[in-house]
């Protein structure tokens, strides 16, 4: 990430120059800025140059600057808080290959790639997940201190934090399907998908991926999924949802090993009682979804009542 002349990271500097002229509430001068920030007046102008190329619409006159509009970016300068862990791009492949490399260059745990748009992004078994503009696509690197057996967890936690921000925010009856959908009115509004590296009993990392309809036009979607922007008929604030969710993911990672979380994730569910189809690596299980185990695998009871453990797979519902 680029440093300036005074030891100030580029995005740090715009996130301090945003604040001022948010706090500002009018104009600002250029003076005042520097000084406040210690920097020279015209580094401030070079930094609100740039950030009117990010979009941000920023007015100058002799009485100084003043922001009229933001753009509806998940730049790293809108989350000062987790800004030094964000890396942004504006189109990539797949956000899952860039956190995969910074994993594996020891990058501390809550490091964020996001990306606006992604041009390879995949769901599970290598699918191809649309990622149009006007989405949410992030991956967080992740560390947990838990046995490999345990990892399917990681996908719950991920889920029952989507549903929870869609519900606290909105209101809608965000739900869940295992292993790692958020439905609303049945229809998919998030997919998640979770890579780990692992050896016999350690997890080195899990990289957990995020794709949520969130603005995306609907007529780019499957028919089988739906976005926020159409169940509310409006547009939403993609910083402020993120920057939610963030902080649930913190609240429902911390209770990754305990109960509370299986408990959770068993409210939101509507796969639970249901008869399904579980396809996975070549086997086929049906039967009535009864359970999940402490792993976080589907307890399915067959019609002969013999109960097996599926840890993951496609699950279809049939009735």
């Amino acid at each position: 990430m680029a440093v300036n002349l005074y030891g100030i990271k580029v995005n740090e500097m715009k996130a301090e120059i945003l604040k001022a002229l948010r706090e500002a509430k009018g104009y600002i001068s250029g003076e005042k800025v520097s000084k406040s920030l210690g920097t020279s007046r015209v580094s401030i102008w070079k930094h609100i140059r740039d950030l009117k190329r990010d979009g941000y619409v920023i007015e100058a006159s002799p009485r100084g600057y003043r922001l009229v509009s933001s753009p509806d970016l998940l730049l790293p300068c809108e989350f000062p808080e987790l800004e030094p862990k964000i890396h942004h791009f504006h189109e990539i492949g797949s956000t899952m290959d860039i956190a995969r490399e910074l994993a594996r260059k020891g990058v501390k745990e809550g490091t964020l790639v996001i990306a606006e748009r992604q041009t390879t992004g995949r769901g599970r078994l290598s699918r191809e997940w649309q990622s149009p503009q006007g989405g949410i696509y992030f991956t967080i690197v992740l560390r947990p201190r838990i046995s490999p057996v345990y990892a399917p967890r990681i996908n719950l936690m991920a889920s029952v934090a989507v549903a929870k921000t869609i519900r606290k925010l909105f209101g809608l009856n965000a739900e869940l399907k295992w292993p790692n959908d958020v439905l609303i009115n049945g229809k998919k509004v998030c997919g998640i998908l979770a890579e780990m590296d692992a050896e016999t009993d350690t997890v080195n990392f899990v990289n957990m991926g995020i794709g949520i309809n969130a603005n995306s036009p609907i007529s780019q979607l499957e028919h089988t999924a739906t976005s926020l922007k159409e169940e509310l008929g409006r547009e939403i604030s993609r910083k402020e949802f993120l920057s939610s969710l963030v902080k649930e993911i913190n609240e429902q990672y911390a209770l990754l090993t305990r109960t509370e979380l299986l408990e959770e994730w068993k409210n939101l569910s509507v796969t639970l009682n249901k008869w399904v189809r579980v396809i996975s690596l070549g086997e086929t299980m049906e039967g009535q979804a009864i359970d999940i185990d402490a792993s976080g695998a589907l307890l399915i009871r067959d019609k002969d009542g013999l109960v097996r453990a599926a840890l993951a797979g496609d699950c279809i519902h049939l009735r």
